[in-house]
């Protein structure tokens, strides 16, 4: 089979892992450090989407690392199921929670022009912190979509 990038075990998705792990703890540092982010539902959703997303790709690059330092080989069938399974949960929730903030970021900063004056700042993070979330999704769209193809090439 041909060496598909950001494969397990490999440079390259190690490179990927680190990606999602990067850019999941940003988008939860800048929500964070936004003022009253709380008392939105969509970006408490955000936070603990992200959370689990740096809690799995933090595992997943661990993984990687070792197989690299081991020079081992990790496509095994049941292996990859696993991370095909935990790639497709987290995209998807990754993705529900960088909508649904990025609705509430709309909605306030086009429609309601809540974001004035003493807004103006808190919503900016708001943005950034949507930002991030979406890029997140971005690797881990490649990511799921890499174990896919691997997954059906060893079966």
């Amino acid at each position: 089979m041909k060496e598909l990038i950001g494969r397990p075990g490999s440079v390259s998705g190690l490179l990927l892992r680190i990606g999602q792990f990067g850019f999941a703890a940003a988008a939860i540092g800048v929500m964070v450090s936004a003022d009253r982010f709380a008392t939105f539902t969509a970006f408490c959703y955000l936070i603990a989407s992200m959370g689990l997303q740096v809690l799995w790709s933090f595992g997943l690059a661990c993984l990687d690392i070792y197989a690299l330092r081991r020079k081992r080989d990790l496509q095994n069938p049941i292996l990859v199921s696993l991370f095909v399974v935990g790639d497709w949960v987290t995209a998807t929730l990754s993705l529900a929670a960088a909508s649904a903030s990025a609705g509430i970021v709309i909605l306030y900063a086009k429609d309601t022009n809540f974001c004035t004056s003493q807004w103006d700042i808190p919503c900016r993070k708001f943005q950034i912190s949507v930002a991030f979330a979406f890029l997140t999704w971005a690797f881990i769209a490649v990511s799921s979509h890499v174990m896919f193809w691997i997954l059906l090439a060893s079966v």
